[in-house]
């Protein structure tokens, strides 16, 4: 990668001489400006407004505008002849947790490279030195004619630098909080919660452009001839339009365990504290002590009914059991009792004279 910087970090009364270079880099499809009529490229020229003549780059210098709209002329001399310690150095100035610094100050990002074979001891040693502490670095640098604020990192095993806004570049977010004040109720808050679960975690570097990529295959097919892609129908716009919040965050996660092939269905969530119902009323269960006497129940109201039989019934029921026992009886046993009863009869009584 080329270099664009070249400098050295200033650490104590170490200095380790540096290249930098762009971590970063753009992607996006740019576009040339054309005459629609025949498809001429579009120029523009720098030209004097007072004399109305074309100008090159040598030619053309800067200067400041005052309030009034007077120029004041300002040379490359003028600034080289400022006291600018960070001309040709990355100044440390600190090193703090990286939960200070505030990501509304990041800025563009570089990779800090060592310059030659004795930049790596020392380089090496500022590398290790951030890992061990768990610190970044914020220090000072010039850079396209300003001093700058950064932050120094470890990235795998490269020291990387951020570039940061001066902290009264940041402005303060005034007025753009809703004013209206607005009640959240728990059930939106863990419908909420439960879309984000659903959602879950995603890996950075699987993110793609689907912008840029239906606009590079638009280019190709009208290269080749052929005619742009009709887009997709847009959805209904919600902009400006009141809906159902809870139905919307409902709608979400059904829609997000859909994509994931989990189960789409959406259990509605209560307001912590209520009790659940079914139907209206209290859901209870019979526990099992009370399932295993249900048997006894019906033994004991079965008895309960043999118990109360009419009189009759039993009557019948014991001459039914007393014929069924001398039918039983061996032929050798019916002689003998026929006999006991014959004799009981003939004995005759005895009188009182």
């Amino acid at each position: 990668m080329r270099s664009i910087w070249n400098g050295a970090i200033s650490f104590g009364l170490v200095s380790i001489p540096i290249k930098l270079v762009n971590a970063t880099e753009s992607h996006s499809v740019s576009f040339r400006q054309i005459h629609t009529e025949d498809g001429g490229r579009v120029r523009y020229k720098k030209v004097c407004e007072l004399d109305g003549e074309e100008l090159t780059t040598p030619e053309i210098g800067k200067a400041y505008e005052d309030a009034d709209g007077t120029m004041i002329p300002i040379t490359d001399e003028d600034l080289a002849a400022l006291p600018l310690p960070t001309a040709k150095t990355i100044e440390i100035v600190a090193f703090v947790p990286a939960g200070e610094i505030d990501p509304l100050q990041m800025d563009a990002a570089y990779y800090l490279s060592a310059n030659g074979v004795p930049a790596a001891k020392p380089y090496t040693l500022l590398r290790e030195a951030l890992k061990r502490s768990d610190k970044v670095a914020v220090a000072k640098y010039a850079l396209r004619g300003r001093e700058r604020l950064g932050m120094l990192r470890v990235v795998d095993d490269v020291i990387a630098m951020h570039g940061l806004l001066w902290p009264d570049e940041i402005r303060a977010p005034e007025g753009v909080a809703p004013e209206t004040p607005v009640a959240v109720r728990d059930a939106e808050l863990d419908l909420a919660e439960a879309l984000m679960a659903t959602l879950g975690e995603v890996d950075m570097s699987t993110l793609r452009d689907d912008y840029r990529t239906a606009v590079e295959e638009m280019i190709a097919a009208k290269a080749e001839g052929g005619e742009a892609v009709a887009p997709p129908a847009p959805g209904e716009a919600q902009g400006g339009r009141v809906i159902d919040l809870m139905a919307a965050l409902e709608s979400s996660v059904r829609a997000a365990k859909e994509a994931r092939g989990e189960d789409a269905v959406v259990t509605e969530l209560k307001p912590r504290g209520t009790p659940k119902e079914t139907g209206g009323k209290k859901s209870t269960s019979r526990t099992p002590a009370k399932k295993t006497a249900t048997p006894a129940r019906k033994s004991t109201s079965t008895a309960d009914a043999e118990t109360k039989e009419t009189p009759k019934k039993a009557t019948t029921r014991k001459t039914a059991a007393k014929k069924k026992t001398t039918a039983s009886k061996t032929p050798a046993e019916k002689t003998t009792s026929t006999k006991k009863t014959t004799t009981k009869k003939a004995t005759p009584r005895k009188r009182t004279a």
